[in-house]
């Protein structure tokens, strides 16, 4: 009787990472997505906009930075041009698109890459960390997609992919050290910068955070989540802590076609933002105390209260603001550290979300 033959066996995405990166960069290259700050094949990438997309896309969704980088480019072609600008400039501009350290932040390093580095960026991680807002994640992200260093940028969809490829039992964010690792093995022996946006298109359009295509994805023979059948379980992650709701008010003054506005301090929530004024947010803040802190205003006769109030939801507390509004005679003086500015042109200060709905419901007749 003839032994029987071992087959060979077929080599699949767990057999090594060597084929996990050739799997990966083959399935990217027929299914990038296509981004305008992205660059199409055999293009070199531009550092401004990698950096610029990379800034504008921490905590936010890839719709809507969409519009914002069109504007910036349009308005800053170069980083050079962004790092002349002011800071007020950027702040309108960035206006609706929230974290708003990242644009005082995005402003920062352009002026300092102007001044520090010619206008060009540096090419290496330990040098883009030194720029004002550029974390490890941003300088990794440049250094591999703008110069095609081995570095592999972990943002949500990475650790995602990760997560479930490796089964990283650790809750998040202590398991961010060991993601980190498992997703550099993921690096081919070139490309970097494809292999990390590889992963961050799998993460966006396969392995998505619920229902992922697991049938469609290039890693899935050998991705352990997916073998067990509990894979919308991973990354795991520990339970968020919720801070204490806040009140205040908000005060809506009008003078003619006018609106009563003040510059917030550039350190701080919102900072350097422009806001209509209002009392203290505290947790145990009573309508009666916030009212005391109404501007001082002459002419004001009462102040009117809205119906309900203005809720937003902030990194660390949920806020809600009682508006109150009052019109003043065409005389009145804006008080220390306050201006009017026309209501028709309110799109181009640099309101918070938070004031702009308080000014629709204060302005709402």
């Amino acid at each position: 009787m003839l032994a029987r033959r071992n087959k060979a066996k077929p080599e699949t995405a767990k057999d090594n990472g060597t084929n996990r990166a050739e799997l990966l960069l083959d399935w990217y290259d027929r299914h990038r997505r296509r981004l305008s700050w992205r660059a199409l094949p055999g293009e070199q990438s531009d550092p401004y906009r990698v950096w610029l997309s990379e800034i504008m896309l921490q905590q936010t969704t890839v719709k809507a930075v969409g519009p914002y980088f069109e504007k910036f480019i349009a308005r800053w072609p170069s980083v050079a041009d962004l790092g002349a600008a002011s800071l007020d400039d950027v702040l309108r501009m960035w206006a609706g698109l929230g974290y708003y350290s990242r644009a005082r932040n995005l402003h920062a390093c352009a002026v300092s890459v102007l001044r520090d580095h010619g206008g060009a960026f540096p090419n290496t991680e330990e040098a883009l960390r030194a720029l004002p807002g550029v974390g490890p994640y941003t300088a990794a992200a440049i250094a591999a997609i703008a110069f095609g260093r081995r570095a592999m940028p972990v943002d949500g969809n990475v650790e995602r992919v990760v997560s479930r490829l490796f089964a990283v039992e650790e809750a998040l964010p202590k398991a961010k050290p060991r993601i980190q690792e498992l997703a550099a093995t993921l690096l081919g022996p070139s490309r970097a910068g494809d292999s990390a946006q590889a992963l961050m298109d799998l993460g966006s359009s396969i392995c998505t955070p619920k229902k992922p295509a697991c049938v469609l994805c290039p890693l899935n023979d050998g991705c352990v989540a997916q073998a067990r059948g509990d894979q919308e379980t991973f990354p795991r992650k520990a339970p968020k802590k919720t801070g204490a709701l806040r009140r205040g008010a908000a005060f809506v003054v009008t003078r003619g076609n006018e609106l009563l506005v003040r510059t917030r301090p550039e350190k701080g929530l919102l900072g350097g933002m422009t806001e209509v004024p209002n009392s203290d947010w505290l947790a145990d803040q009573s309508d009666r105390i916030a009212l005391k802190q109404a501007p001082a205003l002459k002419t004001v006769s009462r102040w009117h209260r809205k119906a309900g109030v203005v809720t937003h939801v902030f990194t660390h507390f949920p806020l809600e603001l009682v508006v109150y509004t009052t019109r003043v005679s065409a005389r009145t003086r804006a008080p220390d550290n306050m201006r009017w500015v026309k209501i028709a042109t309110l799109k181009d200060e640099a309101f918070p979300n938070v004031m702009r709905k308080v000014i629709v419901r204060g302005l709402d007749n």
